[in-house]
């Protein structure tokens, strides 16, 4: 879901070897006990899970981080016929129905599935995809900007539009970027088929500011995160998660006692995050241990600090810190996937057109 890991050392692209004694070769899985697992860049997870995995398998894991979600889709589309691993993670709702429609994954159930809520199921009749996770694209706001400048946060999408906040919001591009065709279609679910395109009138001539990816955004745009203080960042209204404000303590080098950015919780889209078989997959056998392992507990209890993002089977706890930094999102924005497959080119067609032009 996402590029939304905090970790201070980012991996670029390329391939990122979790197992301490994995080879570097970049064959990829023509070595059947490998299992190339192709992500967006916010793929993250514990290296003794990873471990205890592959211990039990039998597999090492290699993992080939391929940009924002958007563009990582894309690239995995492209190169459906010769692709480049196992297993693809990161396709959500917002572009599940490119990649379906695409081909571009293999049917297979994964083990673990009874105990996934049937509501993050979305193509349960045909399971091409395994539900991995979920969370909520919203607006997050730098509570020290507001609270020196003496001025409410906005808590909804017509707030964003208010003269007051002018000039103080960023956001993705919905052609690139995950969250930011998330933002666009938690518009598009409040105003309606005709009224979404008014409202982004209505924020262009309220001043924001698009760049290509979440990464940018938030660490370099954003004046609260830790890192957007220190590249001067000057927008106190960022596109982000729910899951953000607990990943600024936590990650944190002295924590602070509360968040310092907060949530505009009328502004949320809600985001279920895919995994599945690649098409052509060299290991199919290896690709399948590893969806199984996707909606293990232990993947899943492990996730949601590494992520961000919050398990999708019942009996997934979720960390303390989530619930004290940023309570769950009540009444988020949703859409059908029928209608954001029917929709979205244009949509995103249109929005190009109007606010990027």
């Amino acid at each position: 879901m996402h590029t939304k890991t905090f970790v201070a050392a980012s991996v670029g692209l390329g391939l990122l070897t979790l197992s301490a004694c994995g080879s570097t070769d970049t064959k990829g899985s023509a070595d059947t006990r490998t299992v190339t697992l192709v992500s967006h860049d916010s793929w993250a997870a514990s290296k003794n899970v990873i471990a205890d995995f592959e211990k039990q398998s039998g597999y090492k894991v290699r993992v080939l981080k391929d940009g924002d979600a958007g563009q990582a889709v894309n690239k995995a589309v492209l190169t459906k016929d010769n692709p480049q691993g196992d297993v693809f993670f990161g396709v959500d709702n917002t572009l599940l129905s490119r990649a379906l429609d695409n081909g571009l994954f293999q049917p297979y159930a994964a083990k673990g599935l009874g105990q996934v809520d049937p509501a993050f199921q979305l193509d349960a009749d045909k399971h091409r995809v395994t539900p991995v996770d979920h969370g909520d694209i919203c607006v997050n706001y730098d509570k020290a900007y507001f609270t020196e400048h003496k001025l409410k946060p906005p808590r909804t999408f017509a707030d964003l539009a208010d003269p007051k906040y002018k000039n103080l919001l960023v956001t993705e591009n919905a052609a690139t970027s995950s969250p930011g065709l998330g933002f666009l279609l938690g518009s598009a679910a409040q105003y309606g088929d005709k009224g979404w395109e008014g409202y982004w009138k209505k924020l262009k001539a309220n001043g924001v500011k698009v760049v290509d990816g979440w990464e940018q955004a938030y660490y370099q745009e954003f004046s609260g995160s830790s890192e957007g203080r220190k590249a001067g960042g000057d927008r106190p209204l960022v596109v982000s998660y729910a899951s953000s404000p607990p990943a600024e303590v936590i990650y944190a080098k002295k924590k602070p006692k509360t968040a310092p950015t907060g949530v505009s919780d009328g502004t949320c889209f809600r985001q279920v995050e895919f995994a599945g078989l690649l098409n052509h997959a060299k290991n199919p056998k290896g690709g399948k241990a590893f969806l199984d392992f996707l909606l293990s507990k232990q993947f899943q209890q492990d996730m949601p600090l590494n992520m961000f993002v919050y398990p999708v089977i019942k009996d997934a706890k979720v960390p303390a810190e989530f619930t004290e930094y940023g309570p769950a999102v009540k009444d988020p924005q949703t859409m059908a996937p029928e209608k954001i497959a029917a929709n979205r080119d244009q949509w995103v067609s249109s929005w190009t057109s109007l606010v990027l032009k």
